[in-house]
C-alpha cells in the first residue's frame, strides 16, 4: 500500500573512540527524542531527502552507506483531521563535517552511544531502526554497483558497438545519478571500457577530479570466459577500502551480485523468483565487512532508478 506521505532520515553517527556514537534530536513541537527525519519535497529521491534533513536539523553533513528500514505509521491530516498514512525510510549516515546549532524543529541534540541511545528514544519504531542500523557494523566498504544508462536499441547502431553512446534518456539518467551518487561519497571510479559505461559515471569523476579507471574483467566480454576472475577482482577494489563505484552491464551485474550473496549467505529481496535486477542506470549498494579471507558482502540495497522517489529493497 503506498504512502500517503514520504519522508527520509538517518541514523547518523561518528566514531567515538574504539566505538560510535549516534545522533539523537529532541524536537520541542512533539517534545520527543527522535532520529533526524524529515518529508520528501517534489522532484526529490528518499537519499537526497535525507541528507538535506540531516543537514537541515542537525548541522551535519552526512554520507550515506546503507538502506537500513522503512517505518509506516498513521499522523492526521492537518486540514481536515482524517488518517494519512505516513513511511518514513532510513538510511546509515556518517556525519563528516558540521556542528548543531539549535533551530526551528529542533532544540537540543545529543551524541550517544547505542545502547544509551535506545534508552532516549521515544518510540518504539526508532528503537527497532536503531537495533537495524546495530546489526551491522556501521562502517562497512561500500561498493557503489551502476548498471549503464540507456543508450538506445543495439541494431540502430551502425559503428563499434564499444563506441555506442547514451541515448537522451541515458544522458537523462546520467544526469540524475551525478546527483544521486556523491551523496554516498564514492572516491574512486571504475568502469568496463564501454563508451556507455564510461558516459555513465563519468560526471561523478570529473567532480571528483579524478581519472575513470577500465576494468576489461567487469565488462561482457571480459567477465563471462572466467566469471571467478571478475568476481575476484571486484573484491579486491573493495579490499582497498573506501567507496569505489564502479559501472558495468546488464550481463555482468546479476550474476555477479547473485554470485557473491551465494558465497556469503545473503538473502536478496530484490530477486524475484531468483532474478537479480539490473535496469539501465540503476544502482547497487553492495556493503562489504572484513572477513578471514577477504571483504564479506553483508549487505546489498538496489535502487532500480536515479530518478526521483526510488524505494530501495534492503538486502
Amino acid at each position: 500500500m503506498s504512502a500517503d506521505v514520504r519522508a527520509a532520515g538517518a541514523v547518523l553517527w561518528r566514531r567515538a573512540g574504539a566505538g560510535i556514537e549516534v545522533a539523537l534530536v529532541h524536537r520541542p513541537r512533539y517534545d520527543d527524542w527522535s532520529l533526524p527525519k524529515g518529508k520528501v519535497d517534489p522532484g526529490e529521491t528518499i537519499a537526497a531527502t535525507a541528507v538535506r534533513e540531516i543537514a537541515e536539523e542537525t548541522g551535519f553533513r552526512a554520507v550515506l552507506g546503507r538502506y537500513v528500514a522503512q517505518t509506516r505509521y498513521e499522523v492526521p491530516a492537518k486540514n481536515n483531521g482524517r488518517l494519512l498514512r505516513k513511511s518514513v525510510d532510513y538510511f546509515s549516515g556518517e556525519a563528516v563535517s558540521g556542528a548543531f546549532a539549535p533551530n526551528e524543529e529542533v532544540d537540543e541534540l545529543r551524541w550517544l552511544d547505542p545502547i544509551a541511545a535506545e534508552q532516549l528514544l521515544t518510540r518504539p519504531a526508532d528503537v527497532r531502526v536503531l537495533r537495524e542500523f546495530c546489526a551491522l557494523p556501521p562502517a562497512p566498504t561500500t561498493v557503489l554497483l551502476v548498471r549503464h544508462a540507456k543508450a538506445g536499441k543495439r541494431e540502430d547502431w551502425t559503428g563499434d558497438d564499444d563506441l555506442r553512446p547514451l541515448s537522451e534518456a541515458g544522458q537523462r539518467q546520467a544526469a540524475a545519478l551525478r546527483d544521486l551518487l556523491p551523496l554516498f561519497g564514492p572516491d574512486r571510479v571504475f568502469s568496463a571500457p564501454r563508451l556507455r559505461c564510461v558516459q555513465t559515471v563519468g560526471g561523478v569523476a570529473d567532480a571528483l577530479g579524478v581519472e575513470v579507471r577500465h576494468e576489461p574483467l567487469l565488462s561482457e566480454e571480459g567477465y563471462w570466459p572466467d566469471p571467478l576472475l571478475g568476481i575476484r577482482r571486484l573484491l579486491a577494489i573493495a579490499a582497498d577500502g573506501g567507496t569505489p563505484l564502479i559501472s558495468s552491464q546488464g550481463g555482468v551485474i546479476p550474476d555477479l551480485v547473485s554470485a557473491l550473496a551465494d558465497r556469503d549467505g545473503l538473502e536478496l529481496p530484490a530477486a524475484r523468483d531468483g532474478v537479480v535486477p539490473s535496469k539501465k542506470g540503476s544502482l547497487w549498494v553492495l556493503s562489504f565487512c572484513p572477513g578471514d579471507d577477504g571483504p564479506v558482502l553483508a549487505g546489498a540495497d538496489y535502487y532500480p532508478s536515479p530518478l526521483p522517489a526510488p524505494v530501495p529493497t534492503a538486502g
